[in-house]
């Protein structure tokens, strides 16, 4: 059967998935937009096995690496739905030049508008709760608001993370404090499922009891949490490696959603 809908997703770990394991999945993720592509699919009005799917993200990529190794491949299969979320990486760098990154970000988006597919593109988290990442909160409001531009200019549907405030719960973040938990990604889903107009949403887990901690506890944790997550983190990026370096797309190629 001829595929009627094509959905591709681009972009980093926010949307090849990270914090939503499935060890059963290539690099043993899921995340929300196989969990998109699978709700759309089901909905779809000539059957699931008309929904085509690919997602090109990978973990680390930068902007650069984004729009070299991704847009083309995208455009080259004629999507009907695109999503793509690129950015954050550059804007976590010691310096970073907004101005240039969101120029380049709308040529690529261009690039996609122009294939006549819906575009969906994702604004920067407002990290306010975090004592590492608020360090960038002005970094992202800039980039943000160039991006609000770039939509508007290029037809783009814009998903606006950073109003989430439900992600303000910890309880929606994997225990890297980087990336969205599985309840996270799911509630993801469902935020992009309103945004496309779709009624379906996908159940949400009942979410454990926030325990409260001692001082003391609290210290135990953030240092576990700085030796066996920061730390590594920051050693990948003084040596200019990425954790995405030796991996490749989960979903290269179009294929009805594995759900």
């Amino acid at each position: 059967m001829e595929m009627s809908a094509r959905y591709v997703a681009l972009g980093d770990s926010f949307t090849e998935g990270l914090g939503d394991t499935d060890p059963m999945l290539p690099n043993q993720v899921r995340g929300w937009a196989d969990r998109l592509a699978e709700q759309l699919a089901l909905a779809h009005p000539d059957g699931p096995q008309a929904f085509g799917y690919a997602n090109l993200a990978v973990r680390g990529k930068k902007m650069r690496q984004i729009l070299g190794e991704q847009i083309d491949v995208a455009v080259g299969m004629n999507p009907t739905l695109v999503t793509i979320y690129a950015g954050i990486n550059d804007i976590l760098r010691p310096k970073v030049d907004i101005d240039a990154l969101v120029t380049g970000y709308a040529e690529g988006i261009a690039k996609l508008a122009g294939t006549g597919a819906r575009v969906l593109v994702f604004t920067g988290f407002d990290a306010s709760t975090s004592k590492v990442f608020a360090t960038i909160r002005g970094r992202t409001a800039i980039y943000n608001e160039l991006l609000r531009e770039v939509a508007q200019d290029h037809g783009a549907d814009l998903v606006d993370y950073w109003r989430f405030r439900e992600y303000n719960d910890w309880r929606l973040w994997g225990i890297d404090r980087m990336h969205m938990s599985a309840p996270g990604h799911i509630n993801m889903a469902n935020r992009v499922l309103g945004q496309l107009g779709e009624a379906a949403r996908i159940p949400l887990p009942e979410l454990p009891p926030v325990l409260a901690k001692t001082a003391t506890e609290t210290l135990v944790d953030n240092a576990v949490w700085t030796k066996e997550y920061v730390g590594p983190w920051v050693s990948r990026r003084l040596r200019g490696v990425s954790s995405g370096d030796a991996l490749s797309a989960r979903w290269p190629v179009l294929r009805p959603p594995a759900g």
